[in-house]
């Protein structure tokens, strides 16, 4: 039995395969995105300040129903994770997405999943 998800025979290409190991990064930092990313939580807040250029804690809370507590808890590690950047003003602190790097990566994905919605299941 054959799967057609897999190759039929064992064939390495290995000139391919040593330009692509050559040209493979450390996705260390990739990976840590991706994770950061990967939370709904801090997914949601993120493509929020796609929406809103700055949103203080309080809205962030108020956007994805938590406490001002764990609101600011995601956006710290969004922050630490060199997602976000804060602004304090006055006695608020305003939190914005660190680059327009993010902001593509959160609006590609959005794209890319609703094309999969809209697209027919082929099971």
């Amino acid at each position: 039995m054959t799967s057609k998800d897999t190759c039929e025979v064992t064939v390495v290409h290995e000139e391919v395969v040593g330009k692509v190991q050559k040209g493979l990064p450390d996705v260390g930092g990739m990976v840590q995105i991706f994770k950061a990313l990967a939370d709904e939580t801090r997914l949601k807040i993120a493509y929020s300040l796609t929406l809103e250029e700055q949103l203080c804690v309080c809205d962030v809370a108020a956007v994805i129903g938590s406490s001002n507590a764990t609101a600011s808890h995601h956006l710290r590690y969004l922050r630490e994770q060199a997602l976000a950047k804060s602004e304090r003003k006055g006695k608020m602190v305003y939190y914005s997405l660190a680059d327009d790097h993010v902001s593509d990566l959160v609006k590609i994905a959005y794209d890319h999943a609703s094309e999969r919605e809209d697209e027919p299941s082929d099971h």
